[in-house]
Formats: structure tokens, C-alpha cells, sequence
């Protein structure tokens, strides 16, 4: 800015010789350079009231949006903030293919305490042990007279015990709200369910994580908050399921067992109807883990999927099978069934005595281990291994359940003649029923593989070809005739045309080879067999049927009975009308009393 000079000496010396004053110059000047100051001033503080109006408005107009956003908006419960991650306590509940209900989230506190606020801690651990017999009341008070500022009581308590604590008025012992898994069926699914515990812990909420079954298996889908309030729906119907487990456990006391698994499946889908493992355990309070010993003492040990057992005669029906669609053999064609059978330092021998040839059918029916053997000689090992690979009986399933992943059959290391003759009849291989079940399920649901689930499906597409449709009606027929003239005719359930297999495999020792007079009884079978709907699979670990003068152990005499049973009460439950024939002979029928 150029400023101009209170005496310009031009004008100065003008002034002079005009005879003017030049003080009155420098006055001109100075007021003139006072007024162009104040300008300036002017237009400074002008622009400074513009920007401070816009600002203002600016401000008025973000509050003004902020308030209607809020006026918009559902209210809501401020939040204090709060370091680390945030604990996500809610978990979806999950629910039975009809919408029952078999776990939920229920409301609860925690207690804790904080010993420095404590005003009288001897009295506090002597009523907090009193109300919790099973805390020890003098480790209470050196907790409470100690150093430590925060301590766990109990993780959770309930309603009653929250308010005795209350009633003690000690301001020390503090609650922290909980949510904690409840299984309002108690034992009802257990090895379905599996079991949750907490995982991260803090004052005012924890993480509810699954810990076993398929609260364990789908962990992540159960915690996502994106899920809402929609629960996970299971294949599983509850009261067939119930039916299930109360025939089972009767069976199994009456046989004298020491375990039994039982496995109920739709043959079309693959969904899993009823899963039972026994004994079980209540998810409300998850037995602890065995870390010694075997696991399979545990109640908290899954038979139907993780029991990997020799499954004997039930697996004859596979040879078969593959022999009738590679066309080697058909059901009228004659094996030689005279034994005993050598091969090499080894023996096949049957369980009875019979003709020295059987039809392919009758080798079924009345369960040749030698007529199987050379039926499987005709297939060799590499066929075998391929067909039984299809079935799904050469690898671990994609059940939902965390237990299945480490369940793989255990197959012959060399697949040999000799393994291939065994295994034909159930012998050198070991699978899990639920293995079997899915087997049975793709051999005889009309030839096409099923994956076995524990989720409900809308709608299933039919999985890759195993057999030929002629193939899987053949084998139906042939097990329909087992339980009508062979070894399972304690199965025949009047109206429903059951159709199966029994097995009955030696039990091996922990230290190499067989237990004389301890078996794994099972019953493989379809109802009805002429249009399949399901699958059922009966296992019982060490049965023994002592009504008879001899004491039996064979699958004919043990699971097959339980079968049965467990067939004439879940069908109706099912839908499934039995199917009557009409008696068309002479006589006169009572209508009404």
C-alpha cells in the first residue's frame, strides 16, 4: 500500500510562494491519510462479521440436521465407550424342523466381587459359601482379605441366589449381567446339540461360544449378529427324536449293552430325522472330558459318528450290488458256498450251515460270508475299493457336527484279495453307522448319492448315480426277503414292508484281535421297501440277549428287535400310514359295539 507524505515538498515549496500556510498541507494530508484508515478498518471487520455469519449458519444448519436425523430414528439407550473389542454376547437360537425349540439364550448375572470395597469380608465368605455350598469359605476370605482387587465367584447364578447375595448388603459383591445357553429339552438331541460355555468375559457381558456338536461345528453362523432374531432350523423332529431315544434306551438295557446308537434319515434328501448316541449327558451341564482312559467310555462320546466299528453282514449287500451292475452275477445266478473257504493261512467260514450253492439272493438272505467272498473275488480289489469310495464309505462325512471331521473309516493299508474277500462281509474295514446309514440311503433310494445333513432342506437336486434304478430295486427286494424268511424276521413291522440287513461283528481288543463273546450288533434297514422314504440304522455295543436258555449275541436276536420297535412308533409320527391288505374272505366283520 502506497502511503502519500504529510508534506510533499512540491506543494510545500508552491504554498511558499503563494503565500499559503504549509501546516495546513500536512493537516489535509493527515486527515485524508486517517479517513483511508478507517476504510480499511471497515471493510476488515465487514468481511470478519461475514465469515463468522456463515460459520453460525453452517453450525445452525448441522444441528438442525443432526436433530431431525434423531427425531427420524427409533430411540435408543446411549452407550459409554469402552476400549477393546466389543464382546458379542448374542446367539441365535436353534430349532427342530417344526420350529420347536431346542436351545436358547436365557437372561441371567454373574457374581464378582471387588475386596477393597468390602466392609465386613469375614461375614461375606461365610454367607457366600453358605448360599454356594460348593465354594470353600476359608479360600473366600483369603481372597477377600487379600491383595487382589477383582475376583470371580460364580460365572453364573440364578434368580434365587442373586437375591440372597443381595440380602448379605455387602457393597463388595457386585453382579454382572449374563446371557447363558439353555436346552429346555435337557438330554433330548444331546450329541446333536453338543453344549456352549463362555468364552471372553468381561463385567458386563460374555461371549457364548458352542464347545462340541453343531453348537460347535456352525459357531460363526449362530454369532452373526447379522442373523437377527432368524433361528438355525434342524432336520431334526423332536418328537420322533424323543420316541427314538426312549426305545433305544430301552433296548439297550434289555439287551444288556453297554451303548447303542441310532440313526434315522430321509433316503431321498439325506436329512437327518433322529440322531441317538447312548449314554448321553444333559448339555445344561456338559459332564468333563475324560483325559485318560478310552474316550469312548465318556458319555460325552458320539456312537453314531464318531463309533468307527467292523459293521459286519450289513455290507454284503454292497458286493451284491456292485456285482448285479458290473453284471457279473444276477439273482438267480448259482456261488458255490461250500467251505470252508482257504485262502492262503486264511479261513471263510459261515455262521450256519447251508447248501453248497445259493442264488445271489439267497447268499443275502441267509448271509454267506464264502457265497459274499467269491462274489467279490469276481469284482477284485481295485473295483471294490472305487464302488465303496462312492458310497461315501472311504472318508470322513460334511455332516454339520464337529465330531464327524475326525471320524475317518479306517481301510485296509494294502488292499489285497484276501481284504478284499473280508470286507465284502463287513471284516477289515471300519465305518461309522452314520456312514452305513448314507450308504444304505444311496444304494436303495433309487441309486443316487446322498449327503447326509442336520439342516433342514427346502429343496434337495439328486446327487451323482451309484446304481441303476433296476439295481437298487433288485436290492431292495433282496432285503425285504431277509426280514421276511431270513435273519432279521424279528423286524417285520405289520403295514410298513421293512427291509434289512444284520451284522455281527467280533469286537476287536485295544491290543490286537478279537474278543471271543463281545459284538457290535447292528440292523441296517428301509421302510417301506418298495418306495423308500427312510433309513434306520441300530447299533448296540456288547449286547446280549439272555431270555433263552443260551445267552445270544447276533444283530437277528438284538438290534433287530429294537429296530422294529422303534419303526412301529416313529412311522406314524412320520406320516407314514401303515399299509393294510384287505382281507377279501368270507365272514362277518363287527363295525361297532
Amino acid at each position: 500500500m502506497t502511503r502519500t507524505p504529510l508534506r510533499p515538498l512540491a506543494r510545500i515549496l508552491a504554498a511558499r510562494q503563494s503565500g499559503e500556510n504549509p501546516d495546513a498541507i500536512e493537516r489535509e494530508n493527515l486527515a485524508a491519510r486517517h479517513e483511508a484508515d478507517r476504510d480499511s478498518q471497515r471493510q476488515r471487520a465487514e468481511g470478519r462479521l461475514l465469515v463468522l455469519g456463515i460459520v453460525f449458519l453452517c453450525a445452525f444448519f448441522m444441528v438442525g440436521l443432526k436433530m431431525s436425523f434423531l427425531a427420524a430414528s427409533d430411540p435408543a439407550e446411549p452407550r459409554a465407550a469402552a476400549s477393546g473389542a466389543q464382546i458379542v454376547a448374542a446367539r441365535a437360537d436353534i430349532t427342530d424342523r417344526n420350529g420347536r425349540i431346542l436351545a436358547t439364550n436365557l437372561t441371567t448375572h454373574s457374581l464378582y466381587a471387588q475386596p477393597q470395597q468390602m466392609i465386613d469380608p469375614e461375614r461375606a465368605a461365610r454367607e457366600v459359601a453358605r448360599i454356594f455350598p460348593d465354594l470353600d469359605q476359608e479360600k473366600l476370605l483369603r481372597h477377600f482379605t487379600g491383595s487382589r482387587k477383582f475376583l470371580w465367584i460364580k460365572r453364573r447364578i440364578s434368580p434365587e441366589q442373586q437375591q440372597a447375595v443381595f440380602d448379605i448388603g455387602e457393597p463388595g459383591l457386585l453382579f454382572g449381567p449374563r446371557e447363558m445357553r439353555l436346552y429346555p429339552n435337557g438330554k433330548l438331541a444331546a450329541h446333536v446339540l453338543g453344549g456352549a460355555g463362555f468364552g471372553r468375559e468381561g463385567v458386563s457381558s460374555a461371549e457364548v461360544i458352542g464347545v462340541a456338536g453343531i453348537e460347535r461345528a456352525l459357531d460363526e453362523e449362530l454369532r452373526d449378529p447379522g442373523r437377527g432374531d432368524v433361528p438355525l432350523t434342524l432336520s431334526i423332529d423332536l418328537t420322533v427324536q424323543a420316541a427314538v431315544e426312549r426305545v433305544l434306551e430301552g433296548g439297550m438295557k434289555l439287551m444288556n449293552a453297554k451303548g447303542a446308537a441310532a440313526i434315522l434319515m430321509d433316503a431321498k434328501t439325506g436329512e437327518i430325522v433322529s440322531l441317538a448316541s447312548l449314554p448321553d449327558f444333559d448339555p445344561n451341564d456338559r459332564p468333563t472330558p475324560l483325559t485318560t482312559g478310552d474316550q469312548a467310555e465318556s458319555p460325552l462320546f458320539n456312537r453314531a459318528v464318531q463309533g468307527v466299528y467292523e459293521l459286519g453282514s450289513t455290507f454284503k449287500i454292497f458286493a451284491t450290488a456292485q456285482g448285479v451292475e458290473e453284471r457279473l452275477v444276477s439273482r438267480t445266478t448259482w456261488i458255490d458256498t461250500t467251505g470252508p473257504l482257504k485262502w492262503g493261512r486264511h479261513t471263510i467260514r459261515d455262521l450256519r450251515d447251508h447248501s453248497p450253492a445259493l442264488t445271489v439272493e439267497d447268499v443275502i438272505v441267509k448271509s454267506s460270508n464264502i457265497g459274499t467272498a467269491r462274489v467279490a473275488m469276481m469284482i477284485g480289489p481295485e473295483r471294490q475299493q472305487s464302488f465303496l469310495g462312492k458310497l461315501g464309505l472311504s472318508s470322513p462325512l460334511p455332516v454339520e457336527l464337529i465330531e464327524a471331521r475326525g471320524a475317518r473309516p479306517l481301510l485296509p493299508k494294502k488292499w489285497s484279495e484276501i481284504h478284499t474277500m473280508t470286507v465284502s462281509y463287513g471284516h477289515g474295514l471300519s465305518a461309522s453307522p452314520l456312514h452305513l446309514a448314507t450308504a444304505y440311503a444311496s444304494l436303495l433310494n433309487g441309486g443316487t448319492r446322498v449327503t447326509p445333513t442336520l439342516l433342514k432342506q427346502d429343496q434337495v437336486e439328486p446327487g451323482p448315480r451309484v446304481v441303476s434304478e433296476n439295481t437298487s430295486e433288485q436290492m431292495r427286494s433282496f432285503l425285504r426277503q431277509v426280514v421276511q424268511r431270513g435273519t432279521a424276521t424279528l423286524g417285520e413291522v405289520p403295514g410298513y414292508h421293512v427291509a434289512g440287513k444284520t451284522g455281527t461283528a467280533d469286537k476287536p481288543k485295544p491290543q490286537g484281535g478279537y474278543y471271543d463273546e463281545k459284538v457290535i450288533a447292528t440292523f441296517a434297514s428301509v421302510f417301506p421297501a418298495d418306495d423308500p422314504k427312510y433309513v434306520l440304522v441300530v447299533t448296540l455295543d456288547e449286547p446280549v440277549e439272555t431270555s433263552g436258555r443260551k445267552p445270544r449275541r447276533t444283530a437277528g436276536w438284538t438290534a433287530v428287535p429294537v429296530a422294529a420297535e422303534i419303526i412301529r412308533r416313529a412311522a406314524p409320527l412320520l406320516g407314514l400310514a401303515p399299509d393294510i391288505e384287505p382281507d377279501h374272505g368270507p365272514g362277518v366283520t363287527l363295525a361297532s359295539n
